[in-house]
């Protein structure tokens, strides 16, 4: 065959990912914290966007015109579910959306003041000053040690030495929650450069700090330097220690032969144990715990219905200001800054356009998954069924992937509380009777119920545990009853048994 050149005309579908393509799809799966710190630097390196402020008492309509933004989309959704309807279908309301194709329906029959959240999102606008700051609930709370604040001051007392402050804070740095010391004292030397004996010096002045039982590397050692202050670190309970998992088992016989001691001296030493401080560091004000944002709200309305809305104030709101482009425009000569200003223009109208398209996509996703689990809304975890990432994406016309990076580090405020929107994706298990499967995080909360029920003479084994599910109609293998068990943190039944067992 003799070798060519020719011309040949081939078509082809490819996915060219954009940067703006990028940019949407990564402010689809940001948390509320992570979103507002993107679109801050934003704001600092485009000169066309600012943030929209609102005055007080002022409409999202009223506060949004006269800048050129996108027409408002709606902020919240109306859910009119049968009650009696354990997964009711999506209504028809809903508009096929494809994969990348974030636009939402605009309009709602809502009062003003909850629709119109559009490429402007979020807080509303207001003065503030420093005088304001003077009020904040944060300033009013007062604050006690930190575990490492309370050990340096012990420290600073106890020695003056420059080498052996250096090591000791180290240590005390190392030091978690608890009050433990985790990593090998080998390691510490190393990375300081010391000699491993010096180590072990700090590490045994830390160890007679307050709190007792601070810088044990483990339990037993915590335990055993509470007990040698109260005199009480005799051999037989030194060996106690060092059997712990048997305490934790109550083998109380094998105990007492290991100790040479009878079973009331055992008991004994179990109740003085049980007075002891397991996590000597855990009493000291840590760091302040971060409270969760919801990003949607879930409310019922007396009529039944259930209303899902966006939370506005986890919504940067911004718009593109055209009336400065427009007056820069004009006087701009240069070909390089006209390119800047083209990019700046088209980088903050994709910005504001990605925005609302996310606030919408979150809108249809929460609404879909409320429509789904109504049973869980309404009566509890035991009727949240089982649902996947396709379940949602086919009735809201979307992807999988768009579903998934939707519900990342999303919550969903409800009346049952606060739940992540992960939460309510659950596995399924089949029924005996070829009904309706049940949902995995359902049949856990089933299993936890019947063991809290137990007595001493009715404690429950992973078999008996199948059977009474298998009669309620719930088809599940022993393992996976063991599995689910385990995951709780439920001990097995033989545990159970001598726990509930009055010694």
């Amino acid at each position: 065959m003799a070798m060519t050149p020719r011309l040949e005309v081939r078509q082809s579908q490819t996915l060219v990912m954009t940067p703006q393509l990028q940019q949407a799809i990564k402010l689809l799966q940001l948390s509320n914290l992570e979103l507002s710190s993107y679109v801050e630097q934003e704001l600092e390196k485009n000169p066309l966007l600012e943030r929209a402020e609102v005055p007080n008492g002022e409409s999202r309509e009223t506060g949004a015109e006269g800048d050129g933004e996108p027409p408002p989309q709606a902020a919240a959704e109306t859910l009119k579910l049968d009650a009696d309807q354990a997964a009711p279908a999506a209504e028809a309301a809903m508009d096929a959306e494809g994969n990348n194709d974030f636009t939402g329906d605009s309009g709602s029959d809502l009062p003003p003041d909850m629709n119109g959240l559009s490429g402007t999102y979020g807080k509303t606008g207001g003065s503030s000053s420093f005088a304001d700051d003077e009020h904040n609930l944060e300033n009013t709370l007062s604050r006690d040690l930190t575990l490492r604040e309370h050990l340096l001051e012990q420290l600073h007392v106890e020695t003056g030495d420059p080498t052996e402050r250096l090591i000791g804070s180290a240590l005390i740095d190392l030091l978690d929650e608890a009050g433990y010391l985790r990593e090998p004292l080998p390691e510490i030397a190393a990375r300081l450069g010391c000699d491993v004996a010096l180590v072990e010096t700090a590490l045994t002045r830390l160890q007679g700090f307050e709190p007792t039982g601070v810088g044990a590397r483990d339990l037993a050692e915590c335990l055993a330097l509470q007990l040698k202050e109260r005199d009480r670190l005799d051999p037989a309970m030194q060996i106690f220690l060092q059997n712990l998992e048997l305490v934790a088992r109550r083998e109380t016989t094998q105990l007492s032969r290991l100790c040479g001691v009878d079973t009331e001296d055992i008991a004994d030493m179990v109740q003085e144990i049980r007075a002891l401080n397991p996590k000597p560091g855990a009493g000291f004000d840590q760091d302040e715990a971060q409270t969760v944002i919801p990003d949607v709200f879930v409310r019922h309305l007396p009529d039944g219905a259930w209303h899902v809305e966006l939370n506005s104030d986890t919504l940067p709101r911004v718009l593109v200001n055209s009336r400065y482009h427009a007056r820069v425009s004009e006087t701009t000569k240069n070909k390089a800054d006209k390119v800047y200003l083209s990019d700046c223009l088209s980088s903050a109208n994709w910005l504001v356009k990605s925005l609302d398209q996310r606030a919408n996509t979150i809108l249809k996703v929460a609404s879909e998954i409320v429509r789904q689990q109504d049973g869980f809304l309404e009566r509890g975890v035991q009727y949240l069924k089982p649902l996947n990432l396709r379940a949602i994406a086919e009735a809201i016309g979307m992807h999988e992937s768009t579903v998934s990076r939707v519900t990342a580090n999303k919550f969903m405020s409800t009346p049952r509380g606060i739940f992540e929107l992960k939460y309510f994706f659950t596995a399924s298990i089949a029924a005996t009777d070829g009904g309706e499967a049940h949902s995995a995080e359902a049949v856990r909360q089933r299993i936890r119920e019947l063991i809290e029920r137990e007595t001493a003479n009715t404690v429950l084994s992973d078999d008996k545990l199948v059977e009474i599910l298998v009669k309620s109609g719930i088809d599940i293998a022993r393992r996976t009853v063991a599995k689910y068990r385990e995951a709780l943190k439920i001990p097995s039944s033989v545990q159970r048994r001598r726990m509930l067992q009055p010694n």
